[in-house]
């Protein structure tokens, strides 16, 4: 299987360390966002939306969606288990993957689109309000999930999960390339 990726792009990074922890063989196929490469007709044919990761299936369909991706790679690959084991951890799981993208990899988001490095592309009319209140609250996500995990090792239950690679993914490309660092004290 062939996984079309972007390095710093933080989804596709989420299913590289999902694959690194099911120890599945892949090869990586790098797609240059900055060059419109995931835009181009072949690529277009793998993912009509235009945008990464991609998986590619050694009989050629193809999976979108970093999360619906890990599902896949999940059923076809059940151990080490990165969704749950019982129906109370499967739910709880989805619930803290889906709190740390709605709550924090959207502010993120804000924050990139409307920083300097999206500006310097001229691609979307910058508001600096918008930034700076998705700044506080990413730095507001930040205190509250270290308080979290002050007290639990990981962030859904007692051991790694899918949430915790979202969180990583997350918190990297934040410090990366957002300038949103969390506090390391």
């Amino acid at each position: 299987m062939k996984l079309y990726s972007y390095g710093t792009a933080p989804n596709p990074r989420k299913v590289v360390i999902f694959l690194a922890e099911k120890g599945l063989d892949y090869e990586l196929v790098e797609v240059d966002m900055m060059k419109g490469e995931h835009k181009t007709p072949d690529f277009l044919k793998k993912n009509p939306s235009g945008k990464l990761p991609v998986l590619e299936l050694d009989d050629g369909r193809c999976l979108a969606e970093s999360i619906a991706i890990c599902r896949y790679l999940e059923a076809v690959c059940p151990e080490p288990n990165l969704f749950g084991r019982d129906a109370f951890e499967l739910g709880y799981i989805e619930m803290r993957n889906r709190q740390l993208e709605t709550e924090l990899w959207s502010q993120i988001g804000q924050s990139w689109v409307h920083g300097p490095v999206v500006a310097k592309m001229g691609i979307v009319k910058q508001i600096p309000e918008v930034k700076e209140a998705s700044d506080v609250s990413v730095e507001k996500y930040y205190e509250r999930i270290d308080k979290e995990l002050a007290e639990s090792e990981f962030v859904a239950g007692d051991r790694f999960t899918v949430a915790d690679i979202t969180l990583v993914t997350g918190i990297d490309f934040a410090t990366t390339l957002v300038g949103l660092k969390p506090d390391d004290s």
